[in-house]
């Protein structure tokens, strides 16, 4: 095996944890993704930054935790000065390149101010998230009375699908997402109770074998060194797959959610929206969770074989050999889990992500097939993939770190001592439901591998888990008098992690040391009585000089 000189980083959206076979569950099998965990590292204490799409990817692409970025939910910009992974890539002379979904939204008021174009190749990358764009696809061309979710969302697939004979104004929708009666009439796949049938489109022409295809049409042509963000839309909702998926799970390879009725009747009043929003209810009936949670598993095989025919792809062509292959996701997915849906709170469910990292240099070894449980986050892999490019990583800007010692196997553990996430929920249901303000519709988590402490902005009591006892999380413990100093604990490494001078990255700390010193002989003299209270010849050029009067 040679040493990784390329960087292909694969992404799935929405994607659980515990929903591969190699992270345990049971009847999902997924041989393919877990053949890669056998080549390389599994890790099974990863965190994301944020528990929503858009500030999740904005972490793992800036290197950033969201207080940083300040890209702090779908749709809000992530400001023109930030710093990206392709950035730094670039710099160190490797490539950055898209094809798939980022949810970034480009910052245009910071552009026009900045009188930067996207028809120039930097203005181009400052709206991409720093990525150059083979196809960027965020996969939703969803359509409503007032228009377009996203004008360009999955505009290139509806072209190829137009192009394959699938009529249609939207056959993203039409076809790709929503299922077919025997009388014509499309069933969507935005109603939840459509989840069992198929998808009415060709198996290989859906969007997990379309983006699959991309990538390697990419890579086939790329110019090495390169990262590839091979970022796929599956499994995240609409919750419907394409035959043969679509049937090969059933109500009896529904796990049983976890969650209790006493967790409910004493949520906490933030807790208590959440699960009180449409999408947790519907997800806490059980003819919902029977209906989506088998193809959900079918995305997921779907994405499993996909990986399949791209593995074998990459060892036929002989890339495999030259490329670190890193595999994992942006959130998880309730799933009727603590009578939640979707993604937004601080659960594992939602927050610990699938991580698999495979590295062909003979230093990685010592570690193939091996689990990792040290505390990682999404923020380590831009530090990560510097560092296989060579180049030095920007400990004032990157807030991870590097976790090739790890894969080398000079380390066990990273150096931090928590793991911190984040959400900002202002302009959701939620906080309509609880009166909160933009300035108090936060939470923040701290979480150790043994405690996990959730701070509510608006004046809330804080949440507490016991995660070696309570690794369910059912048992919320904020309020209880017994744990006052385990709280006060958890408060202070939030607290430590809250002062770190995160703005301060136009200077390394390298410069800032200089500039205790760099000004010395420069002429400033402070504090000084008299000449000769100082070295001469650091006052030389300010004694026995002589001017005349300019008053006489």
């Amino acid at each position: 095996m040679a040493k990784a000189k390329n960087v292909l980083f694969i992404m799935f959206d929405q994607l659980r944890w515990d929903y591969l076979s190699c992270y345990g569950h049971p009847h999902l099998h997924t041989p393919h993704i877990d053949r890669l965990a056998e080549k390389g590292v599994r890790f099974t204490r990863s965190y994301i930054q944020s528990p929503i799409c858009g500030s999740s990817r904005m972490s793992t692409y800036t290197g950033r935790y969201v207080k940083s970025h300040g890209a702090s939910w779908n749709g809000v910009p992530l400001k023109v000065g930030e710093r990206t992974m392709g950035d730094h890539l670039r710099k160190a002379g490797m490539s950055c390149n898209l094809v798939g979904k980022t949810h970034m939204r480009a910052d245009n008021e910071g552009m026009e101010r900045l009188g930067l174009s996207r028809d120039t190749i930097i203005g181009a990358r400052v709206a991409e998230c720093g990525f150059d764009v083979f196809e960027r696809d965020d996969g939703l061309r969803a359509e409503g009375p007032n228009g377009f979710y996203d004008d360009t969302g999955a505009k290139t697939y509806n072209e190829y699908l137009t192009d394959k004979g699938y009529e249609s104004d939207n056959p993203w929708h039409d076809f790709a997402n929503s299922g077919l009666d025997e009388d014509g009439n499309v069933l969507s796949g935005w109603f939840l109770k459509n989840s069992t049938e198929a998808a009415n489109i060709a198996e290989e022409d859906s969007e997990t074998p379309y983006l699959t295809t991309r990538g390697m049409e990419f890579i086939e042509g790329a110019q090495g060194p390169w990262c590839c963000h091979l970022s796929y839309i599956k499994p995240h909702w609409p919750y419907i797959v394409p035959s043969p998926y679509h049937d090969m799970y059933g109500p009896e390879h529904v796990l049983p959610p976890v969650r209790s009725d006493a967790e409910k009747e004493g949520a906490h009043p933030i807790l208590s929206a959440f699960m009180n929003s449409k999408v947790s209810k519907a997800f806490s009936e059980e003819r919902v969770r029977q209906a989506v949670i088998p193809a959900y598993m079918g995305l997921i095989k779907q994405v499993d074989d996909q990986m399949g025919r791209l593995f074998k792809w990459l060892e036929d062509t002989g890339r495999m050999d030259e490329t670190m292959i890193v595999l994992t996701s942006d959130h998880g997915d309730f799933l009727g889990d603590h009578w939640l849906g979707e993604k937004t709170f601080f659960h594992d469910t939602s927050t610990k992500v699938p991580l698999i990292i495979y590295d062909p240099s003979p230093e990685a070894d010592a570690t193939r097939g091996t689990v990792c449980d040290a505390l990682v986050e999404s923020i380590d892999l831009a530090p990560t993939f510097l560092e296989v490019a060579g180049g030095e990583a920007a400990d004032h800007v990157l807030e991870g770190e590097s976790l090739l010692p790890i894969l080398h196997g000079t380390a066990t553990e990273t150096k931090r001592k928590a793991v911190f996430c984040e959400v900002d929920f202002t302009t959701q249901s939620e906080a309509v439901l609880l009166g909160a303000t933009p300035d108090d519709a936060l939470m923040f988590m701290a979480s150790t591998k043994k405690w996990k402490l959730v701070h509510c902005e608006n004046g809330h009591r804080p949440m507490l888990f016991d995660l070696e006892n309570d690794p369910n999380e059912l048992n919320d413990l904020g309020g209880s008098a017994e744990h006052t100093d385990i709280i006060d604990e958890m408060y202070a490494l939030m607290f430590e992690w809250t002062r770190r001078p995160a703005q301060r990255t136009s200077l390394s700390k390298e410069e800032l040391l200089d500039l205790r010193t760099s000004n010395k002989g420069k002429g400033i003299i402070l504090g000084v009585w008299d000449e000769n209270d100082m070295p001469e010849a650091d006052s030389s050029k300010v004694r026995n000089r002589k001017a005349r009067a300019h008053f006489e």
